[in-house]
């Protein structure tokens, strides 16, 4: 059956990339549309939350484009994917900017990485940048067909620590193990950029597709 998968557009972050890679994997008589128009928001069947950039701008830019009740009603009604920012912004508050009042979606902060050494002994460089191992935490319709310690590409500087431990759907280790992939009912959202993970980003993007919540 057709479907419409949305991106959000709140005019930050890399959107073309994002709905190009869906474009890939969905099926032919699938619409995949860039909006934000909360409208269209609402009369989709599936909505992807992509972000990049600082929290208080992220935060302003949503309010501009009168998103936050279209986000919020979309992660608690339909298959939910955030992406990055679009995964940060859901919790409560971030340390970014000397503190950011956020979605509160779901309970948690926002925390700056401490930096560190890896365990060759060179120092974690800020933003964590690159790409690194994902452990799967549980079984979930996102992971199928994705090897456990799959290697996907980070961009971000800031963790998601979220107050519910059972919410964590995987992690990562820098510095500090941090949960890289969060899942609750119908909302999955992650720190990685699926757009940018080769194979394993695009078949967790096709189990977005697929998953029947």
């Amino acid at each position: 059956m057709a479907q419409r998968i949305t991106v959000i557009d709140y005019g930050m972050g890399n959107l073309r990339s994002v709905a190009k890679a869906v474009e890939h994997v969905a099926d032919d008589k699938d619409e995949v549309l860039v909006t934000d128009d909360p409208r269209l928001i609402e009369a989709s069947d599936r909505v992807i939350f992509p972000g990049q950039g600082a929290a208080r701008d992220c935060m302003a830019a949503i309010s501009h484009h009168h998103l936050n009740r279209a986000v919020v009603d979309a992660a608690e009604s339909k298959p939910f994917l955030g992406i990055c920012m679009g995964q940060q912004v859901l919790l409560e508050f971030s340390e970014e900017n000397n503190g950011t009042e956020l979605m509160g979606l779901i309970a948690g902060r926002v925390r700056r990485f401490p930096g560190g050494t890896a365990p060759d002994g060179e120092a974690l460089k800020i933003p964590h940048m690159g790409w690194n191992r994902v452990h799967q935490g549980y079984e979930h319709p996102l992971w199928r067909g994705i090897e456990q310690e799959s290697r996907f590409y980070f961009v971000h500087s800031y963790y998601v620590d979220p107050a519910q431990r059972e919410l964590v759907a995987a992690t990562t280790d820098y510095g500090v193990s941090f949960a890289s992939a969060i899942a609750e009912k119908n909302l999955f959202a992650v720190q990685f950029h699926p757009e940018k993970s080769a194979d394993a980003g695009l078949r967790l993007l096709q189990n977005f597709l697929d998953w029947a919540v």
